[in-house]
């Protein structure tokens, strides 16, 4: 399981952005995280374009759908859609990593025995403006 933000294990950044200018204020080499929505697109195939790395958070099944189609490399979900998500996601053999959005430790055992990839604190998230 992974685990991004975890107060004592180290993990990677993803920095959370909202307009293609934000990409200039964050470090070389970075996972780029940002919601999906139709206004956002054009960031999403700009990231393409550029082979950078990026994560979509999503709402529902059919954004999840999409954030693969799109070449997300890991796809944020709620706790709601963890298990679904996961099992939609092994079923088509998606690239991207299912990542569930949680704010205590205690979550962690839950969703390792749903099987999802893994676990997003919000300390792992940072910011870009």
């Amino acid at each position: 399981m992974l685990l991004f933000g975890h107060r004592f294990i180290e993990s990677i950044k993803f920095y959370h952005i909202f307009d293609i200018e934000d990409i200039k204020n964050t470090p070389s080499s970075s996972t780029l995280y940002l919601e999906y929505s139709e206004e956002n697109l054009d960031i999403i195939k700009h990231l393409q374009k550029n082979t950078v790395p990026f994560v979509l958070s999503i709402k529902n099944i059919t954004e999840l759908v999409y954030a693969s189609a799109l070449g997300a490399s890991y796809i944020a979900v709620s706790k709601k859609l963890a298990k679904t998500a996961q099992n939609i996601a092994e079923n088509y053999l998606f690239d991207a990593k299912v990542l569930t959005h949680i704010e205590e430790e205690d979550e962690i055992e839950e969703l390792a025995l749903l099987g999802v990839d893994g676990v997003i604190f919000a300390q792992a998230i940072v910011k870009i403006s």
